[in-house]
This record gives C-alpha cells, sequence and structure tokens, in this order.
C-alpha cells in the first residue's frame, strides 16, 4: 500500500501560506492608503457623510466618561483628555486650509472637512448664486457637490432646521437655461444659515459668528453674507457684528425672486468651526488672528469702551470700585438664584459696586454689552446667559456656578475652556446638595440626589430635563464669599487695595 510522503507535501503547504499571507498584507496596505487619500465626498451630489454619532450620543459618552469615578478631579482630567484628542484631529483636518483667505483652491476638494464640526465649499471663477433654489453654479467646476452650512454637522436635529446648498457646474445648465446675472459684486459671496440652534446666544457666537469671524476676516470687508433660513429678528440682533466684518449689505438669499442671480468671482459655502467659543490661532490664515482679535471686532460693533479691566484714575469715581454683575434668571426657566437679593448684599459688603441684570429681558445687545463691559466679575449659573463673557475686558473674572448632578464636565468644555483665550480669569462654584431645590422635590435617596450618573446614562434629554430645568440655586452665602474674596484678589483693584 503507498503512502503520501508528508515531507514532499510540506514545502507546497508553506508556499500556499506564504502566499495567502502576501495577499492580506496586499489588501491591507490598499486599505490603508484608500483611506489616507480617498476624498472625504464619495458621490457625487451627496453631502459631506459623518461617520459619527448625533450630538446628544457624543454628550452621553462625554458625561459617561466623566462619571466612572466619585472624584470629579480623575474624570475631568478623562474628559480633558479626550478634548486634546478631539483638537489634534481638528489640526490636521484644519491644516490642509491654513491659506482660505484667499489662496487657490485647486490643490483640495471644492467642499472639505475643516473641523469635526464643520464643512466647507469654496470655488472661484464665474460664480452665479441662485438664492431661490439654494444652488451656485461655478464655471470651473466637474460635478456636484452638496452641503448644509452650519457648524454642527453631525447634529441631525440642527440640520434639520437648516436647509442643504448645492454646487453644480455651469456647463451641466442647458444654454437656454443657463443663469445670466441680474446683480454683480467683486466681493466673495460667502454662504451661511441661521437655522439650527440659534436664538440661543450660546450657540449664536459658537456655531455661527464666530465661525463666520473665521471665515470673513481675512476679507477684509470685500465679503457678501447670503444667509439661508434667514430670521429678520436675528440677523437685526447681530448687525452691528456683520457690518464690522463687510462692507456690503446683508442679503436674505432663500427669498431673492424667480430669475434673480448674483454672480460673484468666488464663492464660500459653510463657515469654519475651531472650538467652542473662540479662534484657534495656529489655524487661520498668516499672520493669524485669535479670539482677542474677534473681541476686539465686538467692542467695536457695540461700542464697548474698556478693553481691560483697568480701575479709574480717579479717586472719587464709583469705577474705582470693581463692579460685580450677577446674571439673573427668571425661576420659571429654572437655574434662578433664590437667594438673589442677598447674594448682591453680600457682594456689596466686600466693596463690589453691584448690579443685576438678565440678558433676555432686553432686545437690545448692544445696550447689555455695554453694561457687561462696564463690570470685572461676572456670576451666573451655566446657561446661555454666561456667553456674554465675550464682552468682558480683558483681567476680568467669570464666576460659573455649575448646577446640582455632576456638570462639571459640561462647565468645563462650555465657559472654561474658552475663558484663556478672551484673557478672563475662570473661577468656578459647584453647587452642593443643601443648595439646591431639587433637594425639596426628591428624597434623599432618589437617583436624582444619590445617583446623578445614572440620570446621565439616560441620555441629554433626561440629563436636561432633571438638571438643568427642574432646579434653583439657594448658593451658600458664606462659601461665596470665599469665591468672590478669590475674585477680587485676581484684579487689578483688588492688588491695588
Amino acid at each position: 500500500m503507498k503512502t503520501r510522503s508528508s515531507a514532499r507535501g510540506e514545502p507546497r503547504r508553506l508556499g500556499n501560506v506564504a502566499l495567502l499571507a502576501l495577499m492580506l498584507c496586499s489588501v491591507v496596505a490598499l486599505s490603508l492608503i484608500r483611506g489616507r487619500f480617498a476624498p472625504i465626498v464619495t458621490s457625487a451630489g451627496d453631502a459631506i457623510k459623518s461617520e459619527e454619532e448625533d450630538a446628544a450620543a457624543v454628550v452621553s459618552k462625554a458625561a459617561a466618561a466623566v462619571g466612572i469615578n466619585a472624584g470629579g478631579d480623575e474624570a475631568a482630567a478623562e474628559a480633558g483628555a479626550a478634548g486634546e484628542e478631539r483638537d489634534k484631529e481638528d489640526e490636521s483636518a484644519a491644516a490642509a486650509v491654513k491659506d482660505a483667505g484667499g489662496a487657490s483652491a485647486s490643490a483640495k476638494p471644492v467642499c472639505y472637512e475643516t473641523s469635526r464640526r464643520s464643512d466647507t465649499c469654496e470655488a472661484s471663477g464665474d460664480v452665479r448664486v441662485v438664492g431661490g433654489a439654494q444652488t451656485v453654479y461655478v464655471d470651473t467646476l466637474d460635478r456636484e457637490w452638496k452641503t448644509k452650512p452650519y457648524c454642527r454637522k453631525h447634529d441631525s436635529y440642527a440640520l434639520s432646521h437648516v436647509k442643504e446648498w448645492a454646487l453644480k457646474p455651469l456647463a451641466a445648465a442647458e444654454a437656454a437655461a443657463a443663469p445670466r446675472c441680474t446683480v454683480n459684486s467683486s466681493a466673495t459671496a460667502f454662504v451661511l444659515s441661521t437655522g439650527g440652534f440659534t436664538g440661543n446666544p450660546f450657540h449664536d457666537y459658537t456655531d455661527v459668528l464666530i465661525p463666520a469671524f473665521i471665515t470673513a476676516h481675512p476679507l477684509r470687508g470685500e465679503v457678501q453674507f447670503l444667509v439661508s433660513s434667514y430670521k429678520s429678528w436675528w440677523v437685526s440682533r447681530y448687525l452691528p457684528i456683520f457690518q464690522q466684518l463687510s462692507r456690503h449689505e446683508v442679503v436674505d438669499v432663500d427669498a431673492d425672486a424667480a430669475g434673480e442671480v448674483r454672480c460673484y468671482p468666488r464663492v464660500v459655502v459653510g463657515p469654519t468651526f475651531h472650538r467652542e467659543l473662540g479662534v484657534d490661532a495656529s489655524k487661520t490664515p498668516p499672520p493669524g488672528f485669535s479670539t482677542s482679535d474677534f473681541r476686539a471686532m465686538l467692542r467695536g460693533a457695540f461700542g464697548l469702551e474698556r478693553a481691560t479691566a483697568a480701575p479709574s484714575g480717579d479717586r472719587w469715581d464709583i469705577r474705582r470700585r470693581p463692579r460685580l454683575l450677577i446674571v439673573s434668571r427668571r425661576p420659571s426657566r429654572g437655574r434662578a438664584f433664590t437667594n438673589e437679593r442677598a447674594m448682591a448684599d453680600m457682594a456689596s459688603s466686600l466693596g463690589f459696586d453691584v448690579r443685576v441684570g438678565d440678558p433676555e429681558a432686553t432686545s437690545d445687545t448692544s445696550k447689555f454689552a455695554r453694561l457687561v463691559n462696564s463690570c470685572d466679575v461676572m456670576v451666573g449659573v451655566h446657561g446661555a446667559g454666561l456667553t456674554s463673557m465675550v464682552f468682558l475686558p480683558a483681567g476680568a473674572v467669570v464666576v460659573q456656578v455649575v448646577p446640582y448632578g455632576r456638570l462639571e464636565w459640561l462647565a468645563r468644555s462650555t465657559f472654561a475652556e474658552p475663558a484663556p483665550g478672551m484673557e478672563v480669569h475662570y473661577l468656578e462654584y459647584a453647587v452642593q446638595l443643601d443648595e439646591t431645590t431639587l433637594s425639596e422635590q426628591y428624597p434623599r435617596d432618589h437617583p436624582v440626589l444619590a445617583d446623578p450618573m445614572a440620570i446621565h446614562k439616560q441620555g441629554w434629554n433626561a440629563l436636561k430635563t432633571t438638571y438643568l430645568d427642574k432646579q434653583n440655586l439657594h448658593p451658600h452665602l458664606g462659601r461665596l464669599k470665599n469665591t468672590f474674596l478669590k475674585a477680587l484678589s485676581l484684579l487689578p483693584h483688588g492688588r491695588d487695595d
């Protein structure tokens, strides 16, 4: 009986294994090369696709990361590390657009990712904007691109209120139907949206105004804002800012009549996001600009007198006393101070000239901006009202009162991290269980009080409803006094004394 020689078959099996390994290595290498060089937009006419979850899921993930330890310091460090990692991703994404202020767009796709939050489309040539159809025709394009010009691209709810824009080759239009110019301009057309979450001051600045500044500032006024999803009351509120950035009228572009075609030499669709309430100077065109330049623009827009928190030189001037502003909220909205008057009296006893103001009580943004700019310390509960810190003079102090519910991670990302870029000092006052009205609504062993992270894990809506909408605050005057004294010591007034 013949037997098969294992010695003769072994080299053949080894050869097959080696061949298979070589093929696998080739597939992996091709995948890596494709991932590195493939364009962001995967098919003609499609919007740039997101590979991340919606913003609500991101919030839940951050909350879960923060909540794994009972002590807040280690959790905050983890959240900070995650933020630094995201910043590194943003830096690499924005490296290709350092020259976005005027360089040729031929070296990059027409539409590209400028950050994890924003996509921007740029094109030069014969640009024809048909606002009523949310369409831009450009003679230099060889394919169609689509995008939504709002800086929250992974938030499906926000984008559901933002109109989509298409950039199409002019050659694609039939000769008889080619749009003919009715208005000509030598400025750069800049399409952005006031849909999404606008109307909330934090989102107004983070999602629209600061990104608009990042794009428009290098153009030195030769830019025309074409506003989609136009809200007349919103544009009126911030018109002084747009007038600082542009020498041209702001256009409600969706409302253009049929047949209206606006023609430009260059178009930008979608602003660029850098960070919450801030500008990253390393990502701006040379010679670069920063959050300080944005704040200087705001002072010009709203007629703000103070660039720095320096005391008056007149010894008899009341302004020699440091001024403290308590940002007020209506109790029905949640997160209101229930002992606001006692807080003001205590601050007065420390030598502060105290003011109390509610930014939502007036539609005159300039008036409230001037009040904030006149102050040296601003105190408020976490919320949109603290966005007014953009008007504080450099060297001032912002005190964020963090509601009960393990919200330090949220406080940090929204207002603590932007503070250094604004050149203001940041202090935090975390509310304890005996300082919240939640202790009157729930028994001591209820998860809302005993295990806030259990509520966080239910998602953003549960967190917001419980800890942002349902509680008011009664800060302990003794503890708060120590925070106010710390604020005083950081001011030039305090050092003079």
